[in-house]
This record gives C-alpha cells, structure tokens and sequence, in this order.
C-alpha cells in the first residue's frame, strides 16, 4: 500500500474532473483518473496531472458498464492498495435537447445510465472497499464527493432527463451518508453552476449575456473547474469531519431566492 492518500476521479479526461485532478494531485494525492478517451487521447491531460510529480493512473471506461466499474477499482487496488477518496464527476447531457413532450426512451436511458446508475453502482462498489479499508485500517477516513448541479433543482424542460438525474444523485448523497455514518465514512454533494468547460462551450454566447447583462448571478462571472476542484480540496482537508450529507454550491449565488 503506497503512503500517498488515493484519489479516484471520474469523468476526469477533460473539464471539472480533470481540474479535481490536478488540484488534488498538487496536494500530494495519488490520482486514479477514470474517462472514456483512450489513454492516446487524454494523454496530454493525463500529462497535466502528473506533472505535480504524484503517482497517477488512467483507465479508460464508462461508468454506466459492471465491467469497467470493477476493472477501475481493481487496477486501484493492485497498483496503490488503497483507496481515500472517490469523486463522482462523470456525467452526460443529451445528445439533442428535446422538449419533455416529445424526448425519447432512448435518450432517457442513455443520460441516467451514466448520471444515476452509473454514479449509484461505483458509488456502492466504493463504498464496500472502503468500508473493508477502515475494518483493517484504523485511522482512515475515506470519504466520497458526488458532482452534481444546479439542474438537481432547477426546471430546464428541453433536457429533462439531465434534470431528473441529478436530482437522483442528490438523495445518492442522503442515502449514502446515512448508510455509512457509522464507518466514519462522510458523503458529500457538489453542485456547480455555470462552469466554463467544452459542455457548455457551445451556449457561451447565450450565458455571457444572462450573466453580464442580465443579472442572472449575483457574482457576476462564470464558474471554472479550479472554482469546483476548491470545494473538493475543502471537503477533502478533513476541516468538515463533523459533517455529512453536505452541499456546497459552486455557482455564482445562482441557488439564492431574490426579488
């Protein structure tokens, strides 16, 4: 078992997964990263990330596959032989937008494949290593950060499913706490807002002007994957040990009610 506390990331080829990376690797954290880019890929992301001089790993797969799942964390375990903590990025939108009216079964599945199932099923894998970890290891602290967003309470009918999803991963995060509370296992909840990143590259426009002109952030200025990768460090420091279920918003104020 290396001495380095291990960092397992999803979705952390690109955007917030891989600046969750780097910033835990700049703490010194062994970084398992977990995308569906080939390793060639995502090779100079990956690149990115050792460059803090930590040990890092890439598996390349999809979260919403047993098989991939199983193989991430037995790589782990063979490679580190222990594993600190796991944060649940990886995440789809539809393929086309689509009106709730008339979206399809097909993109249904597709987006809560990965957002919810996905999530709940790595999350449940963890979970029952860490839970042996701690058995055999007095002193650890593993704990589990879900990524989720603004949408797991906010209505934006031309893409439902990505809405439902996260609200899904919203009671993950309860009912995980919960359950492994008695472990010294803490969960915790994520929830970005506007993040500049390739997915929301393509409404640039659209967000420049609700956000700069139109007031729909009291901070004025988007979000950044270093503004998520924050938040996890916090989580991470073992400063909120005495909490769990806990959600930090990474979005501007957007979650503020005003009039």
């Amino acid at each position: 078992m290396i001495t380095n506390k291990v960092a397992l990331i999803t979705g952390a080829a690109r955007g917030i997964g891989l600046g969750i990376a780097m910033q835990l690797a700049s703490e010194g954290y062994a970084i398992a990263m977990m995308g569906v880019r080939t390793a060639e890929q995502a090779k100079d992301n990956i690149d990115k990330v050792k460059s803090f001089g930590t040990p890092v790993l890439y598996t390349s797969g999809n979260v919403a596959m047993d098989e991939s799942r199983r193989a991430v964390l037995q790589k782990i375990d063979s490679e580190f032989g222990r594993l600190d903590v796991l944060v649940n990025n990886a995440g789809v939108a539809p393929k086309v937008r689509m009106d709730i009216l008339s979206t399809t079964e097909e993109s249904f599945d597709y987006v809560l494949d990965i957002n919810l199932k996905g999530t709940f099923f790595l999350t449940q894998l963890v979970a029952n290593y860490m839970v042996e970890e701690v058995k055999k290891n007095v002193g650890m602290t593993p704990i589990i950060i879900n990524v989720s967003s603004i949408s797991a309470y906010t209505s934006s009918t031309a893409r439902g499913e990505y809405c439902i999803s996260k609200a899904g991963m919203g009671m993950i995060t309860t009912l995980f706490a919960d359950r492994l509370a008695e472990y010294g296992i803490n969960v915790y909840e994520i929830r970005p807002g506007i993040i500049a990143t390739d997915m929301t590259a393509t409404v640039k426009e659209k967000y420049d002007k609700l956000i700069l002109e139109e007031g729909l952030l009291p901070i004025k200025k988007w979000g950044y994957p270093e503004n998520v990768a924050n938040a996890v460090s916090v989580f991470c420091s073992g400063k909120l040990a005495y909490s769990t279920g806990e959600v930090i918003n990474v979005d501007g104020g957007f979650h503020l009610r005003r009039l």
